[in-house]
């Protein structure tokens, strides 16, 4: 089975910034999911063409957005780390914190470039252990 890639909002923008979002979709046909919460973020009104691009992408079925569902395991982490992380660690945004619950639940890739905001979560939170 092919794992789905759920993108945070730094990794995402940093291709649409320099509009080299076509080569995530050579790499990655059908496999990109972004977080409801991302799409929020990239859609920032002080930035139209980061949200034009994802919505074009979205309309053309090149990425799909992700809901996370009230009540749901991915629910539970992500209002964990955006809400009640622990006290040796910073929080996170919620785009991140959306893509690591959404990542683990469905048991697909983080794509992310902000290693050292979400390595803690990623290796040392006993919610992310298997």
């Amino acid at each position: 089975m092919t794992k789905k890639l759920f993108f945070d909002t730094d990794c995402l923008s940093s291709f649409l910034w320099v509009n080299q979002e076509n080569l995530l979709l050579r790499l990655y046909p059908g496999r990109i999911i972004i977080p409801n919460e991302v799409a929020a973020e990239l859609s920032n009104p002080c930035i139209p063409h980061i949200r034009r691009k994802m919505n074009h992408m979205n309309s053309l079925g090149q990425l799909e957005k992700k809901q996370i569902v009230n009540g749901s395991e991915e629910s539970r982490l992500f209002y964990e780390m955006i809400a009640n992380p622990d006290k040796q660690v910073a929080l996170i945004g919620k785009g991140e914190a959306a893509a690591l619950a959404l990542a683990k639940v469905y048991e697909g890739i983080l794509a992310s470039n902000n290693i050292k905001d979400i390595l803690y979560y990623v290796y040392c939170v006993k919610t992310f252990r298997s």
